[in-house]
């Protein structure tokens, strides 16, 4: 059975140990806080890597992604081949008054073109203003930390691995065709080719000629 008022006893020790202890006041905006390298601030835009395939768009949970773009048609590389679309960007903006900062989209995003800023000091006056859009997006990949180092004792990543096996088999293929070359042009060199003929001696007696005979006249 508790004892009563062991629950105010309680708040009344928080509240004591509160008030003896040195309060911090946090100095900003003069000094940053120093915030955790995987902080969610702001999502930036590395428009050279996006596709427009709209999987952050369909995958947001606010709809606050808006892409546009238009199809063009790549002529055929080679003479003969067929020529091919691709999308191109037109826009792409991020509503942050709508955005709850969940990270789905870049979590979803196939060809690594969103990233997670630190920065967080983007407030507005007029709400029509957090509406990012694609430049405003590129200027905070400049923020973007640089990712961190890799466990030294973690699995090689397979992409890594895969291209790592296809260079070293393409070597071993160049360096078989090499020796091989060698091979057959040391076998060819050792073979005897034919013996050229030694010159005539013009000091050396030369056998008389027969007489030509004359016909009738």
């Amino acid at each position: 059975m508790p004892i009563p008022g062991s629950g105010l006893a309680k708040g009344l020790a928080v509240t004591l140990r509160t008030m003896t202890r040195k309060s911090v006041t946090a100095q900003y905006p003069d000094v940053q806080p120093a915030l955790p390298p995987r902080t969610r601030g702001v999502i930036g835009l590395f428009e050279e890597n996006c596709t427009v395939c709209m999987l952050c768009a369909r995958e947001c949970p606010d709809w606050c992604i808006y892409i546009d773009s238009h199809k063009e048609t790549v002529p055929a590389a080679v003479p003969g081949g067929r020529e091919r679309s691709r999308n191109v960007l037109d826009r792409f903006a991020i509503d942050f008054s709508l955005c709850m900062y969940c990270g789905i989209c870049i979590e979803v995003c196939p060809f690594d073109a969103l990233f997670w800023s630190p920065e967080f000091e983007y407030a507005e006056t007029d709400i029509h203003e957090l509406t990012h859009e694609r430049d405003k997006l590129r200027e905070w990949m400049w923020t973007v930390p640089e990712p961190p180092a890799l466990d030294p004792r973690a699995e090689e990543p397979k992409e890594i691995a895969a291209a790592r096996k296809a260079a070293e088999k393409a070597q071993a293929a160049a360096e078989a065709e090499a020796e091989a070359q060698a091979a057959a042009q040391a076998e060819a060199g050792a073979q005897p080719g034919p013996q050229p003929e030694a010159p005539a001696d013009p000091q050396a007696p030369q056998a008389p000629q027969a007489p030509q005979q004359e016909g009738p006249q």
